[in-house]
Formats: C-alpha cells, sequence, structure tokens
C-alpha cells in the first residue's frame, strides 16, 4: 500500500494513495500507526482525498481502528473524504464512530484540542 506522509511536530498526516477504501487499505493504516506509534508519534490525520469508493468491509476495522488509536490516549480524524464514501460512511453510521472533517485545517483543530485537553487531563491526576 502506497502512503504520502507528513510528519509535523505533533501529528502526522497519512493519504493513501488508493481510490478504494477497503479492509486492506485499514490494515495497513493500522501498521501505519503501530510504526509511527514505536517512534513516538500517534496522533494522525488520514486525508482520504484520493479514495473515491469504499468496501463495507472496511468499516468496521475503521471504527475499530479510530476506537483503538483512542483508547491508547492518541487521535485520527479522516479528512478530504469524498462524497460517496462519505455517502456509505453515513448510511452505515460509521461517521457518529469516527472523526470526520471536510478540510485539513478542521482536522488539525482537532488533533491540537485533543492534545491539549490530554495536557491538561494529565496535570489534574495525582
Amino acid at each position: 500500500m502506497n502512503f504520502k506522509l507528513d510528519t509535523k511536530p505533533t501529528y502526522t498526516v497519512i493519504t493513501p494513495i488508493s481510490d478504494v477504501l477497503d479492509a486492506a487499505l485499514t490494515d495497513a493504516l493500522r501498521q501505519k500507526w503501530n510504526e509511527f506509534a514505536e517512534k513516538g508519534s500517534s496522533n494522525f490525520i488520514v486525508d482520504l482525498q484520493h479514495c473515491l469508493n469504499v468496501k463495507e468491509e472496511s468499516l468496521s476495522a475503521l471504527a475499530y481502528l479510530h476506537e483503538y488509536i483512542y483508547d491508547n490516549n492518541f487521535s485520527l480524524v479522516f479528512t478530504n473524504v469524498q462524497p460517496h464514501v462519505l455517502e456509505v460512511l453515513k448510511a452505515k453510521e460509521i461517521d457518529h464512530a469516527v472523526n470526520i472533517t471536510p478540510k485539513m485545517i478542521e482536522a488539525i483543530d482537532i488533533v491540537s484540542m485533543e492534545i491539549l485537553e490530554r495536557e491538561l487531563f494529565n496535570e489534574d491526576e495525582p
């Protein structure tokens, strides 16, 4: 699976070079997250600008990946979701289980705010 990667100080943008969001792509995203997590970078924005179609088999894996990353106190946001893919996500109610933003700047804002929230909550702990 080919990806364009853009690493920033607090997050990494992963842009799959694929026209289909399928189980293989979600598995590759999970592997990329694991690779980056080992290196200390675990907040992600996935730019789905190239994904024009989605396979239903990938939807539960996508929701699981989102939940897994958040269970580990990191962030995952999907952006630039193409109309047909968004339509399928909404029809299957996956849009309520994952963070989706129309634009990259909004995805960056969510990741930044979540990082800040985690830092504030950790300050409150003894």
